[in-house]
């Protein structure tokens, strides 16, 4: 099988099997890519599927280093490749995948950024709701912060995933894994709104009323992530905040709301739609530097004179 074909192959198998967003896919793809091109420059190998020794990936790896990428970028080519040729020999196009024994260099783990509630609060209190646009934009900085969404998760809501009679929404997680989220009762309210009147001005705009999906654009089509994340830096620019925001960051936000609030960490976990429970714990590192600020602002010894 050529390469091209593999490749085709492997990007339905992202999309449709796995429901990575489609921004994932993208850099998938480069990543092999650039793979590709320097195995068959470097005369190493003819094509992706007869890479058969371990030491061209390390031959790779220098060469990502030569370039001066940071650590994160090189592992993430690392994932990709490994990810890909692990496909391969699932689906027997390749005896045996000797790209396991790769190792990723170790990156420094970070605090995720977060939104403070003040900010949130400001962003709220700025929206204007009188006009069809503007309720939406208020509705989707609602469902980010009050249910700690992907963009892409959010972009793929229906509207029959949306029950408000038991006050949850069904949401395609990654790896196709569908969970529920709890709807508070002031999101219950705006949805009802939303759905009876807005949703259906907004799809007028467009050609075809026939979409299921929840969010509608400007031209009555189909909110896409990246559309959600221009309409998130206007909401910031608007309310006076000079931060660039992403979906992830009202993400992280949701997240240490609820541990700040004394939700259980498993509990999270499932409103975020993690698999591990390593993935969450790095939102208590975010609860226990408020803990330490508040005993530094608040102990007599501990307060600078």
């Amino acid at each position: 099988m050529k390469d091209d074909q593999v490749l085709n192959r492997y990007q339905a198998y992202l999309e449709n099997e796995k429901n990575f967003a489609e921004l994932t896919v993208i850099n998938y793809l480069k990543d092999i890519e650039s793979f590709k091109s320097f195995v068959v420059n470097e005369g190493f190998s003819d094509g992706l599927l007869s890479v058969a020794r371990e030491r061209i990936f390390g031959h790779y790896l220098n060469h990502l280093a030569s370039k001066k990428y940071s650590n994160k970028t090189i592992a993430r080519h690392v994932s990709s490749i490994k990810r890909f040729y692990r496909y391969c020999y699932t689906n027997e196009l390749i005896e045996k995948d000797v790209s396991q024994t790769l190792k990723a260099p170790k990156i420094e783990k970070k605090l995720p950024k977060i939104i403070n509630q003040k900010e949130i609060d400001l962003v709220f209190q700025s929206i204007d709701q009188s006009t069809p646009l503007g309720f939406r934009n208020y509705l989707i900085f609602e469902m980010l912060y009050s249910l700690g969404l992907r963009a892409s998760e959010l972009c793929q809501i229906e509207v029959s995933d949306i029950d408000l009679s038991r006050m949850q929404i069904k949401v395609k997680g990654k790896g196709s894994k569908d969970r529920y989220v709890v709807v508070h009762d002031g999101l219950a309210k705006a949805l009802r709104t939303y759905l009876t009147y807005t949703r259906v001005l907004l799809q007028t705009k467009g050609d075809s009323l026939e979409s299921n999906r929840l969010l509608i654009n400007y031209k009555g089509g189909n909110l896409t992530p990246r559309g959600l994340r221009v309409i998130l830096n206007k909401l910031f620019d608007e309310a006076g905040e000079t931060i660039h925001v992403s979906p992830h960051m009202l993400r992280h936000s949701f997240a240490s709301a609820l541990l700040d609030g004394g939700a259980d960490l498993r509990v999270v976990q499932e409103l975020l739609g993690h698999e591990h429970l390593k993935t969450t714990q790095i939102y208590t590192h975010l609860s226990n530097e408020k803990i330490k600020k508040i005993y530094k602002d608040a102990h007599p010894r501990a307060v600078k004179k």
